[in-house]
């Protein structure tokens, strides 16, 4: 359904993401959605059992366009449990599609009337994209067809292909999902944690048949890894983060070998296990052998959860 401004008002949003112990970054988010042109009809907010005072700022604010929602977790279960649990809840209050975010990205204030723009598809996962405020580069770099029946990586808006929407893939922050994707492909994964349920989940979208699509208009400043280092292996471009603290580089670790396992076998898995072990070995020194070992042989075995 559409009117005459190009826009599809029928289609009722709710947007959620994860925070702790972040108030004034989870805040700055919210009122980016305030601000929005088109705002959602639903913000929903999972904080993590933060001990500052993130719930109480958040729950103090006033004359939203929008119903607020803080749902209290009743434990730490990271940015995929956070995010299962308020897209859980937005569907179930009614809403047609979830807008996912990061509490630390914000979007420009068109950017939700970008992602509605046309006649809506709901077997389409439209999503915005993602800038670093400093490098004015794309956050992530995006895969985006390269017109011959592949991928390429594209860093700039400079190098997406012309017209409003772009064909990609694997993304998550910024994707809005509708109700019909998610129905088909089930919830979030939550026992990853974090650091995995953005590959996993665009995954299993792309493997049910669903499409994904960048939305010129719609922006996010979204800040980007400060010393990422860029290679290749077998063909394929990894990326790693130097000096990344041990916990988020076990969760890194851990659940790319158990997704690569499921996806591409022992082999695949065994690949991408050394291809990290020598990069972090190389980058960051000796000292993190033991809690990759730990990282790749709780991936290895599928032993998931809260580290």
């Amino acid at each position: 359904m559409s009117m005459a401004d190009g826009t599809s008002p029928a289609i009722r949003v709710a947007a959620v993401f994860a925070t702790m112990n972040r108030a004034a970054t989870a805040t700055a988010c919210v009122l980016a959605l305030a601000r929005q042109t088109s705002p959602p009809e639903w913000v929903m907010v999972a904080d993590n059992c933060s001990t500052d005072d993130t719930v109480l700022t958040l729950e103090s604010l006033e004359g939203l366009p929008f119903t607020l929602v803080v749902h209290r977790m009743p434990d730490n279960r990271g940015n995929a449990g956070g995010v299962e649990a308020v897209m859980e809840r937005a569907f179930g209050a009614g809403a047609d599609a979830v807008w996912i975010l990061d509490d630390d990205s914000w979007p420009r204030e068109a950017a939700l009337a970008f992602l509605l723009e046309g006649e809506w598809d709901p077997h389409v996962v439209r999503h915005a994209l993602q800038i670093d405020p400093l490098s004015g580069r794309f956050t992530w770099p995006l895969q985006i067809a390269d017109g011959q029946g592949g991928w390429r990586l594209a860093w700039s808006e400079d190098e997406l292909p012309e017209g409003p929407r772009v064909r990609s893939r694997i993304s998550w922050t910024g994707a809005l999902l509708p109700r019909e994707v998610r129905e088909r492909i089930g919830p979030v994964k939550a026992d990853l944690f974090i650091r995995g349920e953005d590959e996993e989940y665009p995954w299993r979208i792309e493997q049910a048949g669903f499409s994904q699509e960048a939305m010129r208009g719609a922006v996010m400043d979204h800040p980007g890894p400060q010393n990422m280092v860029h290679w290749e292996f077998l063909g394929k471009c990894f990326f790693f983060e130097r000096g990344l603290a041990d916990w988020k580089l076990y969760y890194k670790v851990r659940n790319m070998v158990w997704l690569k396992r499921k996806q591409s076998g022992d082999l695949r898995a065994i690949s991408i296990a050394a291809a990290y072990t020598l990069a972090a070995t190389f980058i960051d020194g000796l000292r993190r052998i033991p809690l990759l070992c730990r990282a790749i042989r709780d991936g290895w075995n599928g032993r998931l959860g809260k580290m």
